[in-house]
């Protein structure tokens, strides 16, 4: 299992009693509307096979738990997802936390961890409705292809217009001189950044 740490927050691997702030966190329809693979309704049911499912060392996905001065609190995820045999970066953050910065600076982390465990490409889409996304992706470095896709929200309900993007994760392509995470973290590391948040 790997995790990491950025300037606000904590990068997780799930853990089944992570359900419940799991379930409150995503199940809104604004979120998963934007989605391309979150089921809608999200049911408390999908939270628990979303939070116990098997953790793919290839294609990990991180909870967001913004460090505060008690418990961290979960307040969306991000991670790297399986698309066609394509590494495919994705997230999602809690509707009290649109527009902090957040996706950006956990995605940052992710596509560090990316390049450490082996990937050279990164793709990443949006829907053409939610620029706010499109936005998050050029901070990262992603480009755009000047394609785009038709992919399913269940939110949605429909197929949608998705733009395409891609990054290169050549280490002379590296333009993230402000990146707060270079490595992932091992359990150890972890346990001791919870004691220091």
């Amino acid at each position: 299992m790997m995790f990491a740490r950025t300037e606000r927050l904590l990068l997780r691997p799930s853990w089944p009693e992570d359900a419940g702030d799991l379930h409150q966190a995503i199940a809104d329809e604004g979120i998963v509307r934007n989605l391309a693979r979150a089921p809608w309704p999200y049911t408390a049911e999908d939270a628990v096979r979303s939070a116990t499912q098997e953790h793919d060392a290839q294609f990990p996905l991180f909870l967001m738990m913004l460090r505060t001065n008690g418990a961290p609190r979960l307040i969306g995820a991000c991670g790297i997802g399986n698309l066609n045999n394509d590494a495919e970066l994705g997230y999602w953050i809690g509707r009290p936390y649109w527009g902090l910065g957040f996706a950006t600076e956990a995605s940052r982390a992710v596509v560090e961890i990316a390049k450490t465990i082996g990937h050279r490409k990164l793709v990443a889409s949006h829907f053409t409705d939610n620029p706010a996304s499109g936005n998050v992706l050029r901070k990262l470095g992603f480009q755009s292809t000047g394609k785009t896709a038709v992919r399913h929200s269940n939110g949605r309900g429909i197929a949608t217009t998705c733009a395409l993007y891609e990054r290169s994760l050549d280490a002379t392509t590296s333009d993230d001189a402000d990146m707060r995470c270079t490595r992932p973290l091992g359990m150890r590391e972890y346990m001791d950044s919870l004691q220091a948040a």
